[in-house]
C-alpha cells in the first residue's frame, strides 16, 4: 500500500512525513518546493496484537526469547507541493503530477494551523486550498481522457467522452458510475481523481479532537505534535495521549483510515519463528491469504486452522485452543476476517 502526501507548499506534508517516520528523511525548510524529488518511507503499522501473540508463543512454547514480530507496513510518500497551473506544468507540476499516478491513495493535507513564521505561499483557508489541488488534478484527467478519444476502439473512445464530460462539470472519476466492465478499462487509464483520498487537516494541538465533517474521509493530526510525539519512548506517548484527550496517535488514525479507504485487512499468524500481520483485501479468500505468505501455499493449499485472536490468547496458544474446541477448520471458500489467527496447511 503506498499512500501519496500531497498539498500546496509548506502545508506541513514534509513536517508530516518526518513524524510519521520519526526520523528527519524529507527536508523541512520554510520556502515553497523545498520537496523536489519524492522521499519514501515504509512504516510499521502499530498493533498491539503483536505484542500480545508474541506473549502467549512465548509462554505455551516454553521459549526463552519472545519470537520476532512482523508488523503490517505502509509506504509513504512525501511529493512535491502543487501550486495552481501544475496541469500546465507551473511550478513542479510535472513532477507533481507524475509520482502521484504511481500511488495508491492520496492523503491531502491541508493547513488549517496558525504561525505567522510560515509562509503561506499560496495557502489560505483549507477548502479552497483542496479546490485548488483538485482542480488540478481534474484538468489532468480531462487531458488524459481528450487523449484517450483518439483510440480506433469505440467502447474506449466513448466512455472517455462519457468521463470527459463529468470531468468538465468537476466531478472526480471516483465520484462517477460506471458499469464492472467499464471500472475495468478505466483502472487502466490511471486517472488520478480515480485515486482514494483521505483529507489530513493539519490543525494546531488544542484543536485535534474537534469533529469533523464532510463526505470525504477527514483526519485531524497535528504534524507539529506528531513530530514531539515521536520523540518520546512508549509510555511517555501514552500519557502524553492520554493529556490530550486522545487514544490513538496521527500515525495510527491515519494508517486506520488508509486501510479502511482501500479496502484492506490483516490475518495474523503465531508461530515460533514470527508473529506476524499479514495484509490483504477484505473478502480475501483462504487460498490466497495463504498466498501472501508465500505463492506455493496458494497453489497447494489443503485447509486452514482458524482461531478468533481473543479466544487464542484467552486459551494460551494453539495446543490449549485445540483442546478447547476454539479452532476451527475452514477450506477453500472461507472468507478471511480481520482478527483470524490462523494455519494454513499445504500439500507438496
Amino acid at each position: 500500500m503506498e499512500i501519496g502526501i500531497v498539498g500546496l507548499p509548506n502545508v506541513g506534508k514534509s513536517t508530516l512525513f518526518n513524524a510519521l517516520l520519526k526520523r528527519q528523511v524529507a527536508l523541512v525548510a520554510n520556502y515553497p518546493f523545498a520537496t523536489i524529488e519524492p522521499n519514501t518511507g515504509v512504516v510499521p503499522v502499530p498493533d498491539g496484537r503483536l505484542d500480545k501473540l508474541a506473549e502467549v508463543v512465548k509462554e505455551s512454547e516454553k521459549m526463552n526469547e519472545l519470537p520476532p514480530k512482523v508488523y503490517a507496513t505502509v509506504k509513504f510518500v512525501d511529493i512535491a507541493g502543487l501550486v495552481k497551473g501544475a496541469s500546465q506544468g507551473e511550478g513542479l507540476g510535472n513532477k507533481f503530477l507524475a509520482h502521484i499516478r504511481e500511488v495508491d491513495a492520496i492523503a491531502h493535507v491541508l493547513r488549517d494551523f496558525t504561525d505567522e513564521n510560515v509562509i503561506r505561499a499560496g495557502a489560505a483557508d483549507p477548502q479552497s486550498d483542496f479546490e485548488v489541488v483538485e482542480a488540478e488534478l481534474l484538468l489532468a484527467d480531462l487531458q488524459t481522457a481528450e487523449r484517450v478519444q483518439d483510440t480506433k476502439d469505440n467502447i474506449i473512445k466513448n466512455l472517455a467522452v462519457k468521463i470527459a464530460l463529468d470531468l468538465q462539470k468537476g466531478i472526480p472519476v471516483r465520484d462517477q458510475s460506471f458499469t464492472d466492465e467499464e471500472l475495468k478499462l478505466v483502472k487502466q487509464m490511471a486517472f488520478m481523481t480515480a485515486k482514494p483520498v483521505i483529507i489530513v487537516l493539519n490543525v494546531d494541538e488544542k484543536f485535534i479532537n474537534n469533529a469533523s465533517a464532510g463526505e470525504l474521509p477527514i483526519v485531524r493530526i497535528s504534524a507539529k505534535m506528531e513530530i514531539e510525539l515521536a520523540e518520546l519512548v512508549e509510555e511517555e506517548q501514552k500519557a502524553y495521549l492520554q493529556d490530550l484527550g486522545v487514544t490513538e496517535s496521527g500515525l495510527q488514525r491515519l494508517i486506520r483510515k488508509a486501510f479502511d479507504i482501500l479496502g484492506l485487512q490483516t490475518f495474523l499468524t503465531a508461530g515460533v519463528k514470527e508473529v506476524r500481520a499479514w495484509t490483504i483485501k477484505k473478502g480475501t479468500k483462504a487460498p490466497h491469504a495463504a498466498g501472501v505468505i508465500h505463492t506455493d501455499f496458494e497453489k497447494h493449499f489443503i485447509k486452514a486452522d482458524v482461531v478468533e485472536y481473543e479466544q487464542f490468547v484467552s486459551a494460551g496458544g494453539w495446543n490449549n485452543a485445540r483442546q478447547a474446541g476454539k479452532v476451527r477448520t475452514e477450506g477453500r471458500e472461507y472468507v478471511m476476517r480481520e482478527n483470524d489467527v490462523v494455519e494454513f496447511k499445504v500439500g507438496v
